[in-house]
């Protein structure tokens, strides 16, 4: 499924992931939490994004960000598309069921203002914040070091990293856990099933958007005893969409490629 077509040795592979993994965790550990700076988060995080075409190009030669599974295609316009899509509407119907159970509840405080400017900044932060993560708990995998040759032990794979790539959030216990893990579950089931990380990018990129947007736009209080599981189911229905929908068939040529 997803053999390696380019031979990276171990010392080269673990060097290249240390250093986009050391420009990820920096971005929390050094920008948030250490200087409580979100413009240095912020310049950390786009140096994980812009370091990866040079780490790709020294893996794969002039391919750049195809080392991850990131060079553009036809369809990766569809794959971002539908993935925004399909997590704004998953999120719409966690919020509808989770004010049904009593896992949100609507909040007196006003509904906060959100800009123009503030959406757009948004909208491009967490795209740098989820293609940079993606990079490396799925495109790495996939394409430098390949960590199962099918479909369900890539995924299981996939998930367990995304997991343990949140270092900052595992004291929180199993309700994160098991949201991160269905989370990890859904965006490399997308990669896999296209063999593109455009297409986890979408879904990754539409849920943290979705998040944002909700926070900034809607009064509403989380139940943390139940919003995690509601987050995580709602992702496994949206992983199902995935498997059963035509629209991520990846294209013939590129299941030969992989």
């Amino acid at each position: 499924m997803c053999s390696r077509f380019f031979s990276v040795s171990t010392a080269r592979a673990a060097l290249a992931f240390f250093i986009l993994f050391a420009l990820y965790q920096s971005a929390e550990g050094v920008g948030a939490r250490l200087l409580h700076s979100p413009i240095v988060q912020d310049v950390l995080m786009v140096a994980a994004v812009v370091a990866a075409w040079p780490v790709g190009r020294w893996l794969l030669h002039w391919r750049g960000y195809a080392a991850f599974a990131l060079e553009w295609q036809r369809r990766a316009p569809l794959w971002l598309g539908a993935g925004l899509v399909l997590s704004f509407l998953g999120k719409a119907a966690a919020i509808a069921i989770g004010l049904r159970i009593g896992a949100y509840v609507r909040s007196p405080a006003p509904v906060p203002e959100m800009t123009m400017g503030t959406i757009g900044f948004l909208l491009i932060a967490t795209f740098i914040a989820s293609i940079a993560e993606d990079m490396i708990t799925r495109g790495f995998w996939w394409r430098v070091r390949p960590v199962a040759a099918t479909f369900g032990r890539f995924v299981a794979a996939s998930a367990l990293i995304y997991l343990f790539n949140h270092v900052f959030r595992l004291a929180r216990g199993p309700g994160e856990w098991f949201m991160l893990i269905c989370l990890g579950i859904a965006y490399a089931t997308a990669l896999a099933r296209t063999g593109s990380l455009w297409a986890a990018v979408g879904l990754h990129w539409g849920w943290n958007l979705a998040n944002g947007l909700v926070d900034g736009l809607i009064s509403i209080d989380a139940n943390p005893a139940f919003t995690p599981y509601l987050s995580g189911v709602t992702n496994l229905a949206m992983t199902f969409v995935v498997l059963i929908l035509p629209i991520w068939n990846r294209p013939a040529a590129a299941g030969s490629a992989e």
